[in-house]
């Protein structure tokens, strides 16, 4: 791995005329790609205390694809044609990988890793770089984007959008750990982090600037120079609003869409959010 990265960090410094010149790019570059299919390399990996680290390298080599390819016409079963960069395919899968793909126009790209169990329900799209961990669902019209890391036994409803990152390449790439359910229509962006068996009510919105109300706790979750948003371990969240206080905003009842954590996961709430073993 040590070594795969020395040789994607020298090629992304090389100028593109060297670059494009360099004997090796299509192998390193097809090692790169192997690596993110099976998983052995990511864009972001927990440390041992539960911290998530960036690997910088990795969006260097996935950019590196874009600046390679070239774009032409590419043809997929059943017949259906589309136009990109030759470095950036759809994925190949076999019945062997024990990934279920719903028909009806979804689409992974080729240098992303779907665990054993994953299910796709159609239209949905997952793009370079994602890592989805066993047993997860993505649902219809949902995106899983660049780089973003999603756990074990996830739900990402329908209509859901997981944010992706490639520039700045340091920035973290959204996180969903283990056992967390997004729900339909909510937008998790910018890095926010939402740790284990979290509950994301219908159209919640997260991104970096998004301050998070914790009436449990009755403490405000911001994020900081240093750390994305961060939403805790089993916080449900829910769409909430607040008002604006200013003379214009009274006047007007105006108010702004925020987060609300409401309680943390107990029985009930793991009875109602529960995976089907059965659609597995």
């Amino acid at each position: 791995m040590l070594e795969l990265q020395l040789r994607i960090e020298e090629l992304f410094a090389l100028p593109i005329q060297e670059f494009n010149a360099h004997d090796n790019v299509d192998e390193i570059l097809e090692d790169l790609l192997e690596g993110l299919n099976d998983g052995t390399v990511r864009a972001a990996t927990p440390t041992a205390n539960g911290e998530w680290q960036t690997q910088r390298w990795v969006k260097h080599g996935i950019l590196l694809l874009f600046r390679r390819g070239v774009l032409i016409e590419m043809h997929s079963q059943p017949p259906f044609r589309f136009f990109d960069k030759h470095t950036l395919s759809t994925k190949h899968f076999t019945v062997k990988q024990n990934v279920r793909i719903v028909p009806g126009g979804s689409v992974v790209r080729n240098g992303c890793y779907l665990a054993s169990g994953v299910i796709c329900m159609p239209p949905m799209y997952i793009n370079i770089g994602a890592y989805i961990g066993e047993g997860s669902m993505v649902d219809s019209h949902a995106l899983v984007g660049t780089c973003a890391q999603v756990g074990k036994r996830v739900h990402i409803s329908a209509a859901a959008q997981i944010g992706g990152v490639l520039e700045p390449a340091g920035a973290r790439p959204v996180v969903i750990e283990d056992d967390v359910l997004v729900g339909g229509n909510c937008g998790v962006y910018e890095g926010v982090l939402v740790r284990k068996r979290a509950v994301l009510g219908s159209g919640v919105i997260l991104n970096a600037s998004t301050p998070v109300y914790d009436l449990v706790n009755e403490t405000i979750i911001r994020s900081s120079a240093e750390n994305p948003l961060e939403i805790p371990e089993g916080a449900v969240v829910i769409a909430g609003a607040r008002n604006i206080r200013s003379e214009f905003g009274a006047q007007h009842g105006l108010s702004v869409s925020t987060p609300i954590i409401v309680k943390y996961r107990d029985e009930k709430t793991d009875a109602r959010t529960a995976l089907e073993e059965g659609l597995r």
